[in-house]
């Protein structure tokens, strides 16, 4: 186990953690002892969250250290997964066995347990968020004990403990469902025009696997389209060089302009394996810009052109700021603070200049343009919003804060966010 002074920061550098110590322990042993110790804690994956999520004023403990479990069950489509595991260190293991996951982020770089605990998505009308794919979990409960929990359990409690942001223990390990391997060939189309996504949204959202839109808030455009069909052995697909008024990209691109595209999965139709394609960057490169801010609101998608053209009406106060925005689609769920919880949903994701205080006025500009859609904010995301009203966005929000109080008493695993969020006013 390494304990290190800090101070300590995300990936981003945007968040600096109060912690008074961080931990990373080697053994699943070590880390039930530390969190039995210590009155204040929070597990830590790879930091990618740019919200105060992972925060804690006590114990920072890193899940990376623990053992790189992978154990690959072929007759039952699924695989285990150590809590401090990457998708990157997973995906090849599971390719090489003939398995897939139905769906991938943007990222490969992000932890598993981290992504699933926050309702982190890709992208697909029929694929669900990242968390969909959980069927069981084992999390260090507050008290060092070991907790098991499956999907098929009778008390009904599985669905408030996936997408759970570190409030009910620390996980260490996942059981993911699989399906069976498959190549993905990737295109990209410029600058479409706004009223050909707007009148064709539907159609262009389900004319792959996985939908990307991209844009820069700095005209009328869709600047990039990326389409991720599933290539079959049979599919000799060939790409048609104008679509929806865009053009089919003449070489690799990078999602905001004047990026390297090497550091992005190959495109151009050239078919490769799944895990090569989904994500949109490679895992042996730094993702993005990298200095950035990012946030992200999901509404219902039947209102998604709505939302679309509200945003549009702002497009003067996002293009300063703004390195591009993705749009994608996303199935709706069970997963009780899933921001696609009961409802298919598009998310619009904004990646920003890393300039806080320019960001965080034009935060309240886009909750409220998009306020009367009912947009849920992506937890390990910035956000402005106030806690009545996120509250009043999640139906099972009691339930979860009767989840929280029955797991962790003591209030253990709490911090300021999850205390604006879901206050407990009951006794320490």
């Amino acid at each position: 186990m390494t304990e290190r002074s800090g101070p300590w920061a995300n990936w981003a550098g945007n968040v600096v953690f109060g912690a008074e110590r961080y931990h990373r322990p080697g053994s699943v042993a070590e880390l039930q002892r530390l969190v039995a110790g210590s009155r204040k804690v929070r597990a830590l994956g790879t930091g990618h969250s740019f919200s105060r999520l992972a925060d804690t004023p006590g114990d920072l403990i890193s899940v990376a250290g623990l053992p790189p479990r992978v154990e690959i069950d072929t007759a039952g489509a699924a695989v285990t997964v150590g809590g401090g595991l990457r998708y990157s260190d997973i995906t090849g293991p599971l390719h090489a066995a003939g398995l897939a996951l139905r769906n991938l982020g943007s990222l490969p770089h992000i932890s598993v347990a981290g992504a699933c605990a926050t309702g982190t998505h890709g992208s697909g009308v029929r694929n669900g968020n990242l968390a969909t794919a959980v069927s069981g979990l084992d999390m260090v409960m507050a008290d060092g004990d070991i907790r098991t929990v499956r999907r098929d359990a009778a008390d009904g409690e599985f669905d408030g403990m996936v997408v759970a942001l570190g409030a009910l223990g620390v996980v260490i390990s996942l059981t993911l469902d699989t399906v069976a391997a498959f190549d993905v060939a990737q295109y990209v189309y410029e600058d479409l025009p706004l009223e050909q996504v707007t009148e064709h949204f539907d159609e262009i959202v389900a004319s792959a696997y996985s939908v990307s839109l991209f844009t820069d808030w700095r005209g009328p455009l869709i600047r990039q389209a990326w389409l991720k069909h599933r290539a079959e052995a049979r599919d000799q697909r060939t790409a048609e060089p104008r679509w929806l008024g865009g053009r089919l990209a003449d070489g690799p691109r990078h999602p905001i302009p004047g990026l390297p595209a090497g550091n992005c999965t190959l495109q151009q139709g050239i078919a490769g394996p799944w895990h090569e394609r989904l994500p949109h960057f490679r895992a042996e490169f730094r993702p993005s810009a990298g200095a950035e801010l990012q946030s992200e609101y999901l509404v219902p998608r039947e209102r998604a052109v709505e939302a679309l053209l509200a945003l549009e009406q702002i497009a003067g106060r996002l293009a300063p700021i703004v390195q591009i925005s993705e749009i994608r689609t996303i199935a709706a769920d069970r997963l009780w603070l899933s921001p696609s919880y009961e409802r298919d949903s598009v998310g619009f994701h904004f990646t920003w200049i890393d300039d806080p205080p320019a960001v965080a006025p034009v935060l309240a500009v886009v909750e409220d343009a998009l306020a009367p859609l009912r947009a849920r904010p992506h937890w390990g995301k910035l956000f402005a919003m106030e806690p009545e009203t996120l509250t009043g966005l999640y139906q099972r929000h009691g339930d979860f804060l009767a989840l929280m109080r029955s797991y962790d008493p003591a209030g253990k695993f709490r911090n300021d966010l999850l205390d604006r969020f879901f206050p407990d006013p009951g006794p320490r």
